[in-house]
């Protein structure tokens, strides 16, 4: 079951416009402390730029929403941010884009428009991750079913995973939380009944498509 989107990876970006300098940097964040830290370690790194502008989204439905312009016209800068990381429907994620200013002033339009191209490039970089809701269960076999569970994970794509080798043997296969039902049931099929489920643990998986 997908729960959220979210960044795969710290990413970074440098867009200049109109002499203006402005550097995009992003993380997944799942808390406002994380979020707040990044943020106060990029302020650090660019003390001397006029602007450090930041912006995060916390909860799988999105529930924290916070911006500030730092300075900028009030909606000209954190607000775009912001409004681009809703739209891209990405959340647990937290934005901080730099300016060091050139200038040239670019007005209410331009400003909305290079945070905006600062911020999607900064996530283009990082990229983005499916956060899945995913089963684990702990079983213990016997010697003769090994292979036949080897098999049922290679063909319907389970995870199996801590084998361990003692009487019978032990290991975790995992599988997305909606086969949870058919991963028992085949389980139970290979091993003629016999199979035991010493326990079971729900928790959060991230999936970077196309990741190798």
């Amino acid at each position: 079951m997908l729960k959220y989107r979210t960044v795969a990876g710290a990413g970074f970006s440098e867009v200049t416009i109109e002499k203006s300098r402005f550097i995009g940097h992003i993380i997944s964040a799942d808390s406002r402390e994380v979020a707040e830290h990044f943020f106060a370690e990029i302020r650090k790194e660019h003390r001397e730029a006029r602007h450090n502008v930041p912006a995060l989204v916390i909860g799988d439905k999105k529930q924290m929403q916070w911006a500030s312009d730092d300075g900028e016209p009030q909606g000209t800068a954190g607000a775009p941010i912001l409004q681009m990381i809703i739209s891209e429907d990405i959340t647990n994620t937290a934005i901080m884009v730099t300016r060091y200013f050139g200038g040239i002033k670019l007005g209410t339009g331009g400003l909305v428009r290079a945070y905006t191209q600062t911020a999607k490039a900064a996530l283009a970089d990082a990229g983005t991750a499916a956060v899945r809701e995913a089963t684990e269960m702990r079983i213990r076999i016997t010697y003769p079913y090994l292979e036949r569970l080897k098999f049922l994970c290679e063909k319907s794509g389970y995870t199996l995973n801590e084998i361990t080798y003692s009487n019978d043997i032990s290991a975790i296969v995992s599988a997305a939380s909606e086969q949870e039902e058919d991963l028992k049931i085949a389980i139970l099929g290979l091993s003629n009944g016999t199979a035991e489920f010493l326990s079971t643990i729900h928790k959060d998986v991230r999936f970077i498509p196309n990741a190798t």
